[in-house]
């Protein structure tokens, strides 16, 4: 006899909700809520994770780096290397600044490209890893770092310090601030507001863009993983959970091949826009 307790599955809904819920320090869901306390564990720890592994596997690259004929993977290395150089070269021409600016984009490239390849492993492997492990059942966890709005505008305001420093560097404190004031208008007192307006507009634009971008995409592919995934999961022995879930098998193959361009090109593009914005901090208006 049915007690009114018994254990359901959940709905798609809630499935998908459950999800896109952080694993934070308040230790329950908090979703559309501004609060600078909360700390997104998961973000935090996935985003180290990656970090330190895309540092391990140049360091082993390097270490057995040869003059000879070059392994796969130190010829994958040298071909990321020269195209981050090349781009690089193209956008900022101080090569000063380079020496710093070109490793920095290097880094940024390859450990965004990590941390969306997070992406491609099962929707529910590492949430039930951590759900036994935690030994809660309804425990949250994401595992794509560049799916979490707060880790993308992190990484883009790091990009925002980094110009605002060559900008000081290049043209000096008082230089930058004559700028700020005097483009891209005029020098005329009379439009130094709006000049300076216009200027903390840009700033502002191209940092929230520039953290924007890398999230929607990243955060559209993995809702899309999730949906796939609800389509494999509608098996009940009938011929149309048969047909969902060969539906799901098929379109889950086929996003994962398309979504390794989406991975790679998020991640070129982030670096690119980097190396844009440093280059842009070069010039004088």
């Amino acid at each position: 006899m049915a007690t009114g307790h018994e254990a359901h599955a959940p709905t798609a809904g809630e499935y998908i909700v459950h999800h896109l819920t952080q694993l934070n320090t308040t230790g329950h869901a908090q979703q559309s809520v501004i609060d600078f306390s909360v700390i997104n564990l998961d973000t935090l720890f996935f985003s180290i994770l990656m970090g330190v592994l895309g540092l391990f596997v140049m360091w082993r690259v390097a270490k057995s780096v040869t003059s000879g004929v070059p392994g796969r993977m130190q010829a994958a290395v040298e071909i990321v290397l020269e195209m981050v150089n090349n781009q690089a070269k193209g956008i900022v021409h101080s090569e000063e600044s380079r020496k710093f600016v070109a490793p920095l984009a290097l880094t940024v490239f390859v450990w965004i490209f990590l941390m969306n390849s997070m992406d491609f492993l099962p929707v529910d492997l590492l949430p039930k890893i951590w759900a036994g492990v935690s030994g809660d059942e309804h425990a949250f966890l994401r595992v794509v770092p560049t799916a979490d709005l707060n880790g993308t505008l992190g990484m883009s305001i790091g990009v925002l310090l980094v110009c605002l420093w060559y900008n000081i560097k290049i043209k000096g404190l008082g230089g930058w601030v004559h700028e700020l004031f005097t483009a891209p208008f005029g020098s005329h007192p009379v439009l130094y507001p709006v000049n300076f307006a216009m200027q903390m507009i840009e700033f502002l634009a191209k940092t929230v863009s520039h953290g924007m971008r890398l999230f929607g995409n990243m955060y559209a592919g993995e809702l899309v993983f999730m949906l796939i995934a609800l389509m494999g999961a509608a098996w009940a022995g009938t011929a149309s959970g048969a047909a969902l879930w060969v539906g799901g098998v098929i379109a889950g193959t086929v996003w994962a091949i398309f979504h390794i361009l989406i991975v790679a090109l998020q991640a070129f593009i982030f670096m690119m826009l980097t190396l844009v914005y440093i280059g842009q901090a070069h010039e004088s208006h």
